[in-house]
């Protein structure tokens, strides 16, 4: 369920060509994470907007049998500047069975650095910085950027700041399909995800996702092949859209 709500933020990065507006404020969309039959949570985000910037915000949580074994209460929010969508302010509070962590980011370009609160420690860290976006605007970023213009196995490479490190990462695209939804069939782009071995994923895990072909640039599906099975999250609801969904 964590890894899913990660990858969901994380997994759509930058893009050198920008494209119209594809989200707005009231934007929301929800997903459902499955084990096959099993409902084992829920996973949001939403978009606000205010005069200085966006505020994103992503949530998910177990539900079910899968509470009772782990319970997960994960809260990531972002606040960025309108025009670049470079991160001002990170925000992770996250509760994964035993484990909570509780951190604040603030970011200063001026100095290339961030300085990382963590309030659980106590403790207060500052790191060098160059062109950086946290997990949650980098989602953001990437939709508002053209990758219509990506054949079949053109990448991505960035690096993601995550608590103090670079996230090495890089997204593949992998083809167009048709992804069956309870939206009726539609078009998206298939992309893979590759992470450094061991950080989040192991050797024989995978992650796939598709999104929308269209002017909103969605998450519809994810499938993530696990050591341990398989899990699944669809798009289960949506508001907000800038433009008509699915398209006709």
């Amino acid at each position: 369920m964590h890894k899913l709500l990660f990858f969901l933020l994380l997994s759509f990065s930058v893009h050198p060509q920008q494209s119209d507006k594809v989200f707005k404020d009231g934007e929301q969309l929800k997903y459902r994470v499955h084990y096959g039959i099993l409902n084992a949570g829920y996973a949001t985000l939403s978009v606000s907007e205010n005069t200085k910037g966006y505020h994103f915000v992503g949530k998910g949580w177990t539900v079910g049998v899968t509470n009772v074994f782990f319970k997960v209460r994960d809260q990531y929010e972002s606040f960025v500047d309108k025009n670049t969508l470079a991160p001002e302010h990170f925000v992770r509070r996250v509760r994964e069975g035993g484990f909570k962590l509780s951190r604040d980011v603030y970011f200063d370009y001026a100095k290339d650095s961030a300085r990382v609160e963590d309030h659980k420690l106590q403790t207060t860290n500052n790191y060098y910085i160059e062109n950086v976006q946290d997990i949650l605007s980098a989602f953001y970023k990437l939709r508002s950027s053209n990758i219509d213009t990506m054949l079949v196995g053109d990448d991505v490479n960035l690096d993601i700041f995550i608590d103090g490190d670079m996230f090495p990462f890089k997204l593949v695209l992998l083809g167009r399909e048709l992804v069956s939804s309870k939206f009726g069939k539609i078009p998206c782009y298939k992309f893979r995800p590759y992470v450094q071995k061991g950080r989040i994923f192991k050797e024989d895990e995978s992650l796939t996702i598709w999104i929308s072909a269209d002017g909103n640039k969605i998450p519809i599906r994810m499938k993530a092949s696990l050591a341990i099975g398989s899990a699944k999250m669809d798009l289960t609801s949506y508001s907000g859209l800038v433009h008509a969904f699915p398209e006709k």
